[in-house]
C-alpha cells in the first residue's frame, strides 16, 4: 500500500496545473467544493459524484453494546454516520490498480 495521502493542498495544486487558475483561486475553488459537499451532507442530502461514488448520512438508532473486555452492557446513543459507496467504475479501477 502507498503511504501517500491526498490533501487539500494536493487537490488545489492539481487544479492550478490542470485548469490554469492562480494558486489562491485554486485553493478557494477546492474549499468551495468541499464546503458545498459538507453543507449538503449536514442537511441530510446525498452527494453523488459520477464515476466516483455517493456520500450519504445514515441515522443509526440507539442500541445496547457490550464492552468486549468486561462483558458489561453499555447503551450506545442514536447518531448520524457518514457513509461512502464507491461506484462500480471506481471499484473496478481500484481493484485493477489502474491509474489512468
Amino acid at each position: 500500500m502507498a503511504d501517500k495521502t491526498l490533501t487539500r493542498m494536493d487537490l488545489s495544486e492539481a487544479v492550478f496545473r490542470e485548469v490554469g487558475l492562480s494558486r489562491n483561486e485554486s485553493a478557494q475553488l477546492v474549499e468551495s467544493v468541499l464546503e458545498h459537499m459538507s453543507d449538503a451532507l449536514v442537511n441530510g442530502e446525498q452527494v453523488k459524484i459520477s464515476s466516483f461514488g455517493t456520500f450519504s448520512v445514515r441515522s443509526k438508532s440507539a442500541r445496547v453494546g457490550r464492552n468486549p473486555k468486561t462483558g458489561e452492557e453499555v447503551p450506545i446513543n442514536p447518531r448520524r454516520v457518514l457513509t461512502f459507496r464507491p461506484s462500480h467504475l471506481m471499484k473496478d479501477r481500484v481493484a485493477s490498480g489502474n491509474k489512468s
